[in-house]
């Protein structure tokens, strides 16, 4: 089931401070990457998003850390960088807005959106 995605694609879940893929993240990034080998014509923006607690600068880096370890994992995979791009919206965009450990959890991740419509 697609848990916080966009139309084909899954979010691809942080550990708190990481830009590591761990196995859940993994998991996502193959599906994503099925998705994009299934269908040539498309293309995505890999958002980066963390949770509020740090400053907005580091944030901000961080999210650029976990979007390019997405790309570099699907490209890694056989889908083409030019068919990729990255963004960072560090904690501006958050999922969810109480400051609990599930609500911050939600907020960790990379997102796609579907740049060919």
């Amino acid at each position: 089931q697609v848990l916080g995605g966009s139309g084909d694609f899954r979010d691809v879940p942080f550990a708190f401070d990481s830009d590591q893929l761990d196995s859940a993240a993994m998991e996502a990034v193959r599906a994503n990457s099925a998705v994009l080998q299934s269908q040539a014509e498309r293309r995505v923006e890999v958002e980066g998003h963390c949770d509020e607690r740090g400053t907005s600068e580091y944030n901000l880096a961080l999210g650029a850390r976990r979007a390019r370890a997405v790309k570099d994992a699907m490209v890694g995979m056989g889908i083409s960088a030019d068919r990729m791009s990255t963004v960072s919206y560090g904690e501006e965009l958050p999922l969810c807005k109480e400051s609990t450990e599930s609500c911050w959890a939600t907020n960790r991740r990379s997102h796609f959106t579907d740049l060919s419509r």
